[in-house]
């Protein structure tokens, strides 16, 4: 007889090795950035992702909206060179951040791509100003080997529609 531990995630499809999987390489994606290590996190990404922060928390069609950011890989690219090249007041001095990572849940997997949903609790420190910014954030993770390649990073601010003050760094 399974122990009710058991039955519960077999009920509830749970793979807890993939949960873990996903869960390291999305701390390792948050570790990078915090530690301004743009470069590696750009090889995280598939050719044709997209990093993607919506204004308005109910759309969808974000190609066709007004977004914060809507970066495909060259996009992605310019906005590491603006945040490293000094030269942008936005970004400087850079911005101190930590993330903080939490209830990862598998949404699903369909052709090699993960989607993966978390919580996020970012701290930006700079110009001697604490905030804080919290968001759900969706995954999808395209399988490459042992690994994975992030394919969508859709960020969903909760306060989206209020006034944010100017972000200097990836979310």
């Amino acid at each position: 007889m399974a122990s009710p531990r058991n039955a519960l995630f077999e009920r509830t499809n749970m793979n807890l090795e993939l949960l873990n999987h996903v869960s390291a390489f999305i701390w390792q994606e948050a570790d990078m950035l915090d530690h301004g290590e743009f470069d590696a996190w750009l090889d995280l990404w598939s050719e044709k992702g997209t990093y993607i922060i919506p204004i308005d928390p109910n759309e969808t069609d974000f190609e066709n909206s007004l977004n914060y950011a809507y970066d495909d890989h060259h996009m992605r690219t310019l906005r590491v060179k603006r945040l490293t090249s000094g030269e942008s007041i936005s970004t400087t001095p850079r911005a101190r951040t930590v993330r903080a990572l939490s209830r990862f849940r598998v949404l699903g997997e369909a052709d090699g791509v993960v989607t993966v949903r978390c919580a996020q609790n970012l701290r930006e420190f700079r110009k001697d100003m604490l905030k804080h910014y919290t968001a759900d954030i969706t995954f999808e993770l395209k399988r490459e080997g042992e690994g994975f390649r992030i394919q969508r990073k859709l960020i969903q601010l909760i306060n989206s529609t209020d006034t944010l003050a100017g972000i200097g760094y990836i979310l």
